[in-house]
């Protein structure tokens, strides 16, 4: 069941990517409610000792998926608290693995006004062609993404290990895939980002793949 819903993984994200890179939205649309499922399959399916936190940030992350596929600003607000919540589970999958006491706070503090200041540069590109209403929303789900990023930072500083620094790279790259959406749903001209959704979801299959390979790791 392991190796079979990792293929299965694979072979829908291929195809997903392959219509997002034609920006066939039909396409796209049919293959993108499996996709978080089979990461789920995998991910419960490969783990020794199943943390029910990151099965619930990889669920809400589906129903997320789902939701983000009719257009229109309801079902993006939808989405985006789910996967906020998402985020919300991420986090305390990676309080197993950190002490409170031990946070460096010299490199966190820097880190945060990075992540914070980039998710304030992407809402300020963005807010001309955007309603007003969805502006505040939009920037506390970047700094939701940024906070669930800042945790995965002090669990790779405080691990120093290969699960935390693969753990870490995917978190950065979910982080990327969110600004790039609002990018591409937004912004006065989304050709900005690289085929458009081909780059949002390369950056998100990766980076919700990575973060399950590097708990997974860092559980051996």
């Amino acid at each position: 069941m392991e190796t079979a819903s990792l293929i299965l993984f694979a072979a829908f994200s291929i195809i997903h990517l392959y219509d997002s890179y034609r920006d066939n939205a039909e396409g796209r649309a049919k293959t993108k409610p499996f996709l978080l499922l089979f990461l789920l399959l995998f991910y419960v399916s490969a783990a020794k000792h199943l943390d029910v936190f990151l099965a619930l940030a990889l669920l809400f992350s589906w129903l997320g998926d789902v939701l983000l596929i009719p257009k229109g600003h309801k079902w993006f607000t939808i989405g985006g608290i789910s996967f906020m919540i998402s985020h919300l589970f991420f986090i305390l999958t990676y309080r197993h693995h950190i002490h409170l006491r031990d946070i460096p706070l010299h490199l966190l503090l820097p880190a945060a006004v990075l992540y914070y200041g980039i998710s304030l540069l992407v809402i300020r590109q963005i807010q001309p062609t955007t309603p007003k209403k969805m502006i505040g929303p939009m920037y506390f789900y970047l700094l939701c993404n940024s906070t669930m990023n800042l945790f995965s930072f002090v669990q790779l500083w405080q691990n120093r290990s290969a699960g935390a620094v693969i753990a870490f790279i995917g978190a950065l790259l979910f982080f990327m895939s969110d600004c790039c959406l609002f990018l591409v749903r937004y912004y006065k001209d989304p050709e900005v980002v690289f085929r458009k959704h081909f780059t949002v979801m390369l950056t998100y299959l990766l980076g919700e793949l990575m973060i399950v390979l590097g708990i997974l790791k860092l559980m051996i």
